[in-house]
Parts: C-alpha cells; structure tokens; sequence
C-alpha cells in the first residue's frame, strides 16, 4: 500500500530564500505532483524533436550547449530531491552548496547523445516523483538549510518544477527548440 501523496502546498516566501521565487513563481498552482509527471512528458516530447546535430549548439560564446542544459536540469533535480529527502527525513546536517558551472564541463555532455540525456532525465524525474508520492504533509513542512540558507521540503519540490520550466523556456527561445 503506497502512502496517499499530501497536497503539496505552495511555499510560504519565508520558505526558500527570494532567489528561488522566481523559479516557484513560474509554476501553476493545482496538483504538484500531477504538473511533475505531466512537465516529464512534455519535456520528453519536446527533447524528442531536437536533432542530434543540433544538441552541441550553443547560442552564443560561452554558453552552454543545448545538451549541456538537458544534462544540467538531471543534476540539479538529482540534487534538489537529495535535499528534499534529507530535509524530509528530519536529517538537519547543513547541506552544501554546488556550483552548477563547474558540474556542466564535468558532465561532458557532448559525448553522450540527446536521446540519452533525455532518458536520463526521465529517469531523475520517475525517482523524484517515488519520492513525493511516499511522503505526507508533516514530512512536506519540514525545514532545513542547503547552501547556508533554510529551506523547506515543500519549496525544494517546487523549485524542482520550476527550475525545469525555466530551461525549458530557455531552450525554447535562446535555443529555438520546439
């Protein structure tokens, strides 16, 4: 039997440092878990109709490539929902910080496909979804600090939502995919 998925409320402002309203501010109120899957399919759909030649495309010096961004949101939604679970499970160790521009050349994108960047990412977002499906309001309310800042386990679910649509609208007009 599987826990019944709490409500996942919009964070309160005091939730999450301001930084990350822009991103929680993107996304719809309604169902958050709902929004995540549907957000996985439409993401895969639109990751589908992007030729390979066009995945090391960069719109500009120093800009990251297209799959350079498809590996980013994996890593940071990998990232995220580690913090989601340690603040979830009552774990209040201080969680660090990471640099998103040292972990993109790391990541070495362009050596993978689009294909399968976007499966992984498929992957990250299915064991993100296990995740909230298990947890309950309390487990939501939760409070912790990543980065030195607090932070909720509720806000953390959020900005996982909105980090992606915010790339996605990147990819969209900087990029013109889709």
């Amino acid at each position: 039997m599987t826990m019944a998925t709490a409500a996942i409320e919009r964070p309160g402002a005091d939730e999450y440092i301001p930084y990350y309203g822009t991103y929680i501010g993107r996304v719809p109120d309604g169902d958050l878990v709902t929004q995540l899957a549907v957000q996985s399919r439409t993401t895969a759909d639109l990751l589908a109709t992007v030729p390979e030649a066009r995945g090391d495309f960069r719109y500009a010096p120093g800009k990251w490539s297209v799959k350079d961004v498809i590996g980013h949101l994996s890593d940071t939604e990998r990232i995220m929902s580690y913090r989601l679970l340690r603040i979830a499970r009552a774990d209040r160790t201080p969680l660090a910080s990471f640099e998103e521009n040292d972990y993109v050349p790391a990541a070495r994108a362009d050596r993978r496909t689009i294909a399968d960047l976007a499966a992984e990412l498929q992957a990250v977002r299915a064991a993100t979804l296990a995740l909230l499906r298990g947890l309950d309001a309390e487990a939501f309310a939760r409070r912790g600090t990543a980065s030195g800042k607090g932070i909720s386990a509720r806000a953390l679910a959020w900005i996982i939502a909105g980090h992606e649509l915010h790339h996605l609208g990147v990819l969209r007009e900087r990029y013109q995919v889709g």
